[in-house]
């Protein structure tokens, strides 16, 4: 049988994909939001008005803006870092990315987006999961645009069953086979064998998180093999920006041991790690962002009373 973890999990998916959540009925009013396409079809949603910039970029394969039951689920989701006083920019890859644009790449246009649409620079980087892989490249790749990066659920390298399992899920995402791709998604908490029949009865219900995509098909296989050929190890002694990296200490896809090679690889680094708890656990927990805005504080606090000079 499925254990309590997965089963908990299991039952958030189907509340999802139902539309039956608690969250689609907000309690505050909505915040302020803007939408928008950049340059190479990056889609943007910002919310919030606040003078502090967090640019979010959302895991994968496959990236879209949050829409429906999921955007009201993201606005509650984010509402901490608005009452912070931030405006959460979430951003999509490019659209129609060519054969072979890597990780590397997607964060080449991120940087651009925050050139062109921010200004130059952000306070806050954050990045789940493969938005975690795009941010330690951007972190690494471009210095000057971040004061302050936070990882997600992502390391510097990542498990091949992992890689494995998101190439087949873009395959057939891409292929328009949803069913079977919804029991794909759902190896990611019930990954033994013994599950493959309860996958396959669930796997149309799963899918109703993804079937509404605007992610082209073409850019999933693309999101596919660049995560194939992901290592963002020899990057990391390039990162200056102070990075928080928070993961789960049973994450499927990004083990805690290369987690902390992360952090100990990186000149300024702060780890928290959360016992029990996967990959989709560690990022639909309220500790995500309680966490992340007690350490922005903290490094706030701490260079305040840094003297000049």
């Amino acid at each position: 049988m499925a254990g309590r973890r997965e089963l908990v999990t299991l039952a958030v998916l189907a509340a999802v994909a139902g539309g039956v959540v608690a969250a689609s009925r907000p309690d505050r009013p909505a915040p302020p939001r803007r939408t928008g396409v950049a340059a190479g079809g990056m889609e943007y949603l910002a919310l919030g008005s606040g003078p502090r910039t967090l640019l979010s970029i959302p895991g994968g394969p496959g990236s879209d803006l949050p829409s429906g039951v999921r955007g009201r689920l993201t606005e509650r989701e984010v509402r901490p870092y608005l009452d912070a006083g931030y405006t959460v920019w979430t951003v999509t890859r490019a659209r129609h990315m060519p054969p072979g644009h890597s990780v590397a790449d997607m964060a080449d246009d991120h940087a651009r987006f925050v050139r062109e649409e921010l200004g130059g620079t952000v306070d806050v980087v954050l990045g789940q999961s493969y938005g975690g892989m795009i941010a330690l490249h951007l972190a690494a790749q471009h210095p000057d645009l971040a004061r302050a990066v936070v990882v997600a659920g992502a390391a510097a390298t990542l498990r091949e069953w992992g890689k494995e399992l998101d190439a087949r899920w873009a395959r057939l995402r891409a292929e328009g086979r949803h069913g079977e791709a919804g029991a794909v998604f759902l190896e990611y908490v019930l990954p033994d064998d013994r599950h493959a029949r309860l996958r396959r009865v669930l796997g149309p219900v799963a899918a109703r998180l993804f079937t509404g995509s605007t992610t082209p098909p073409g850019d999933l296989l693309v999101e596919a093999e660049a995560e194939l050929a992901f290592d963002a190890r020899e990057l990391l002694d390039r990162i200056t920006a102070p990075v928080l990296l928070l993961c789960g200490e049973e994450d499927e896809f990004f083990s805690l041991e290369a987690v902390r090679a992360t952090a100990a690889a990186l000149a300024d680094s702060t780890l928290v790690t959360y016992p029990g708890r996967g990959h989709i656990a560690t990022l639909s927990s309220s500790d995500l962002p309680r966490d992340a805005l007690a350490w922005l504080a903290r490094r706030e606090r701490t260079t305040a009373a840094t003297p000049a000079g």
